[in-house]
């Protein structure tokens, strides 16, 4: 037996079954059926899609519901950023609840919060059951972008794991795209009715789906763990050797006693958590939320037409997505990540330029030119890496028996960091439109330096054999 030593050191004895695993088990998930891996993510990703059009809500209906209820820009922007205080909440208890209500009981939950939430919002009377409402969608999407990557991730084969979380990426743009052009088109209720549709599809989908099998194996459900897996790999596929390296993985974690707030900062999970906290802080800061909330001011402030440019910036996230589904498992998380960042460090630039030529009636013509491929390449790069990827590195490097406590710290570092951009976003748009901008290029400088001096790459590893490396 492997003494408390050992364990805190990584012993190399311990991890070595699982850094030199052969292509066998690659291998036999691909002669395997892929049916029910691909409808379990889609049904997951109607999380992703309520996470895009929670976000987009705001952008197409402000007009509307400031001269409705008679709101100020700062009530406002109460309104927009309360979803983030909800998120922050659904943040905090997304991990305890997906290990103890399991993936699947943690999604129908969040589903029904996030109905009630559009319901309220749809029915709204006042300024007060409008932000409660918001509020309750706010903790649902706060769960959902937990719990959503780290399914997928689990239920997943190797080879194919890059990708299909960047789906989950893929539909939060598509969900912000859908409701920028629904929201151009009929009121603000109407549009928070159809909210409650991809709650509705989910409901009903984690009917016929399995749970994850590394949540069964975690919480002793041996018999279900050994036929959720049979079923996502296929009938005819040969799981034994998964099997196996997920049981021999939780039996090292056996050895350490219950996870608590205070063991993510021992030496063993500390790096993990500067690198999965961190990546979040950049995703956030480098300001993208902020475009997201108040594309339509934007716009309106550089002489672009508002809905042309939301609209267009949605389609371009999808195709950028769609790309990136495409080329990270060949790629690698680390470039994509760099790449990313130096997009958002030129499109940042750009677009404080445009606000620059603007206010001081320099080639005043350009601004609006300027303005518009700016937001284009900050949103394109950001969809190529730091969108997405981040929460991929999260559902990836932390073992199971701390994803839970880690997990809602990192979501919660993401939520935290959004909600601080998108309340003080109006204010230093205020302060100086292209001074925003720069402090903006500034962190995209400095998540460069980060993912190049700290963040591993994962590509092409099963989840046990990154979290070993990792030790």
């Amino acid at each position: 037996m492997a003494t408390d030593q050992d364990i805190e050191n990584g012993s190399a004895n311990m991890l070595q079954p699982f850094i030199q695993k052969n292509e066998k088990l690659q291998t036999s998930n691909q002669n395997g059926s892929l049916f029910m891996v691909f409808l379990s993510t889609f049904v997951a990703i109607m999380g992703s899609f309520e996470f895009g059009s929670s976000n987009g809500f705001t952008s197409p209906t402000q007009q509307a519901i400031m001269e409705e209820f008679g709101l100020s820009f700062s009530q406002f922007s109460v309104f927009g950023s309360i979803l983030t205080i909800g998120a922050m909440a659904g943040a905090i208890t997304s991990g305890r609840a997906a290990d103890l209500l399991g993936r699947k009981g943690t999604m129908r939950m969040s589903s029904v919060i996030c109905t009630a939430g559009w319901l309220t919002i749809y029915l709204a009377q006042g300024p007060l059951f409008l932000d409660f409402g918001r509020f309750l969608t706010g903790y649902a999407i706060g769960v959902h972008s937990y719990v959503v990557p780290i399914f997928i991730a689990e239920i997943t084969p190797t080879h194919l794991r890059g990708a299909l979380l960047t789906v989950h990426q893929v539909f939060i743009a598509t969900g912000l795209l859908v409701s920028y052009i629904i929201g151009a088109l009929v009121t603000w209720r109407t549009l928070a009715l159809t909210g409650m549709i991809p709650c509705a599809i989910m409901i009903i989908g984690l009917n016929f789906i399995p749970e994850s099998p590394r949540w069964l194996a975690m919480v002793g459900y041996r018999n279900e763990f050994h036929d959720a897996l049979q079923m996502l790999r296929g009938d005819n596929a040969d799981v034994s050797e998964e099997e196996a390296e997920i049981q021999e993985s939780l039996a090292i974690l056996q050895h350490l006693p219950k996870a608590t707030v205070m063991d993510l900062f021992l030496n063993r999970n500390l790096r993990l958590v500067i690198i999965g906290v961190g990546l979040m802080v950049f995703q956030q800061f480098c300001g993208y939320n902020g475009i997201v909330f108040y594309s339509n001011q934007i716009f309106t402030s550089a002489g672009v037409p508002p809905n042309v440019g939301s609209i267009l910036y949605a389609c371009l996230q999808i195709i950028v997505l769609a790309l990136g589904a495409l080329i990270i498992d060949k790629a690698g998380r680390r470039p994509l990540l760099m790449v990313s960042a130096g997009g958002m460090l030129l499109g940042s630039l750009l677009t404080g330029t445009s606000f620059y030529l603007k206010e001081h009636d320099i080639a005043s013509d350009l601004a609006p030119v300027f303005t518009l491929i700016g937001i284009m390449i900050d949103m394109g790069s950001y969809c190529l890496g730091l969108g997405g990827i981040p929460w991929i590195v999260m559902s990836e490097i932390f073992p199971l028996h701390i994803k839970g406590i880690a997990g809602s710290l990192v979501t919660l570092a993401s939520w935290g960091g959004s909600w601080v951009i998108s309340y003080s976003f109006n204010f230093l748009m205020a302060w100086s439109s292209y001074g925003a901008f720069s402090l903006f290029a500034t962190f995209c400088a400095l998540a460069i330096v980060f993912v190049f001096k700290l963040v591993p790459e994962t590509k092409g590893r099963t989840l046990e054999e990154i979290q070993a490396s990792m030790n």
